[in-house]
């Protein structure tokens, strides 16, 4: 078992577990939103999809109060080897806590995230296409992938494949007015998290030129120019640069009061 106020400082890090929410079907469907980062799987048919999930990962299961179906669930897990929690209360509980919720659905995703999605965008990105990826990942879906193409195929290639275009022209996921792509996706998936909307203003700051939104986005700005300059390969960009936002959002949550100076004070 594990509480929403334990599994709360997890979500949107590196280390958050994979969390399935395993509410009956016409629950999930009736319901617009679903926990932050969570798949949404049939409580009887674990043995169909664990077998489809990377391996060793710790799993966090909920459904709507936390009584019988995220039991059946953990209990078949379990059974499977899987090393798993049930979220105490359930979404409900979740809610009470304030933690994270994103919509349950928004243009181009399948509601209950069956497969992995995929995302396109320009090659040698920056600031955009970096966050974006980081937002997806860490509270839209965790098991997203991301492709990095020449700038004039990103289009077809996502029609092509059936993937997202992400931060291009005339595509949905894009820049919107003043706004960037990041902005737009915290606005299609619903997140309000006050340390997220910090976060999206230096991002926003950074990557449209007006430095002066918050004071962190220069400091964004320099980093992600300089990890492009210096990182040849995109994928390896982006796996480099989830540290950045990692590190981003955790001040956003927990250090903006917190302050450094020379020399240190005595303990």
């Amino acid at each position: 078992m594990i509480t929403s106020q334990n599994l709360l400082p997890l979500v949107g890090t590196d280390r958050c577990p994979l969390i399935i929410d395993a509410r009956r079907a016409e629950a999930f469907a009736a319901s617009p939103i679903r926990i932050a980062g969570s798949l949404w799987r049939h409580h009887m048919k674990t043995d169909e999809w664990l077998p489809q999930l990377p391996t060793g990962r710790e799993l966090v299961v909920y459904c709507s109060h936390g009584h019988n179906v995220s039991e059946i669930a953990a209990a078949r897990l379990t059974a499977a080897g899987a090393s798993v929690s049930m979220l105490e209360g359930g979404i409900d509980a979740w809610i009470a806590t304030g933690g994270p919720l994103v919509a349950r659905y928004a243009p181009g995703l399948d509601p209950g995230l069956p497969a992995s999605s995929v995302w396109v965008t320009r090659s040698r990105p920056k600031v955009d296409r970096i966050a974006c990826p980081w937002l997806i990942r860490r509270f839209i879906d965790p098991l997203a992938t991301f492709h990095f193409v020449s700038a004039e195929w990103a289009k077809d290639v996502s029609d092509e494949i059936g993937a997202i275009p992400y931060d291009i022209k005339d595509v949905h996921y894009s820049h919107r007015g003043e706004e960037c792509t990041f902005d737009t996706l915290m606005s299609e998936f619903g997140l309000t998290d006050p340390a997220l909307l910090h976060l999206a203003r230096i991002v926003r700051g950074a990557d449209t030129a007006r430095l002066d939104l918050e004071q962190q986005a220069a400091g964004l700005l320099a980093m992600s120019l300089g990890l492009s300059a210096i990182e040849e390969d995109d994928l390896a960009q982006l796996e480099k640069g989830m540290t950045i936002y990692d590190a981003l959002y955790g001040w956003c949550r927990y250090a903006t009061s917190e302050t450094h100076n020379w020399p240190a004070k005595a303990i």
